[in-house]
């Protein structure tokens, strides 16, 4: 079980994670999200192919909740109205916090 599918799994899973570790904002979670589909297929392949039948399970959850993920973050309208209201809140925080910063570092 080292073949190109279980490859694609483990590093697609890794850099999908990254994606979203990192925070990169609604689109680049989503995309994130849309690989993570794609890694879940590819495991569920493996195990069907291998027999390996926790792996099927395991990545046919998975595939459910990426799947959700693709929704929430890609597809869903109000959730995307939702989130980039969130997004323009976390970014003015940010900019208040950093003033906040430089104002006391000047005083």
């Amino acid at each position: 079980m080292d073949g190109p599918l279980e490859w694609f799994g483990a590093i697609g899973a890794i850099v999908a994670a990254g994606l979203i570790a990192a925070d990169l904002g609604r689109k680049v979670t989503g995309w994130a999200f849309v690989l993570f589909v794609a890694v879940s297929l590819a495991w569920i392949a493996s195990g069907l192919v291998h027999r390996t039948w926790s792996l099927v399970a395991q990545n046919g959850l998975l595939l459910a909740v990426n799947g959700w993920g693709v929704w929430q973050f890609l597809l869903s309208r109000r959730k995307k109205r939702e989130l980039e209201l969130q997004q323009d809140l976390a970014e003015r925080a940010e900019r208040l916090a950093d003033r906040e910063l430089v104002d006391r570092e000047m005083a």
